[in-house]
């Protein structure tokens, strides 16, 4: 499983999500332009020494993303859009172990031709009047149930003294 950021623009939000990779094993896409520099104090901070274990790979754009994904190894899995726009939601979807979790700018979302080109639109489900959550927020959740579904959590550790 993995997660793409299709040009992030809030260095905080990458950071957090970087986090969030390395803790539980995930791969993460930056889909460029960022509306940011890569190495801003600011995502560094977010991720903290975490950002070192992650994998990342950076894409120039959409397309050299698309490219990318055909020549993953075992083929490239789903492409599941996270938006509001969503058909179904997150719980109620079947995650597979190679999906993808696609996730807009904090901005602007993404615009139409990508959201046509993902397999699934998933949405996490709001209370009434509520336009939507941060997006690392909404990665983790998504993510997490994502994980939950596949047995693909960590298996927990003891705490420490």
């Amino acid at each position: 499983m993995r997660i793409a950021l299709y040009q992030p623009d809030i260095p905080q939000n990458t950071g957090t999500i970087l986090r969030f990779c390395a803790c539980f094993g995930l791969a993460c896409d930056i889909i460029e332009p960022c509306g940011f520099l890569f190495d801003d104090r600011r995502m560094r901070r977010a991720g903290m020494d975490y950002l070192d274990r992650v994998e990342v790979v950076r894409h120039a754009s959409w397309a050299r993303f698309l490219d990318s994904r055909t020549t993953r190894p075992g083929g490239p899995g789903r492409l599941v859009l996270l938006t509001t726009r969503g058909a179904v939601g997150h719980t109620q979807m079947q995650w597979r172990p190679d999906d993808t979790l696609l996730l807009g700018r904090e901005s602007v979302g993404v615009p139409d031709d990508v959201h046509a080109a993902a397999d699934l639109r998933v949405a996490i489900p709001l209370a009434g009047g509520m336009r939507s959550l941060n997006v690392a927020i909404a990665a983790a959740m998504a993510a997490g149930e994502a994980l939950r579904q596949t047995g693909g959590l960590p298996p927990l550790e003891p705490a420490q003294p």
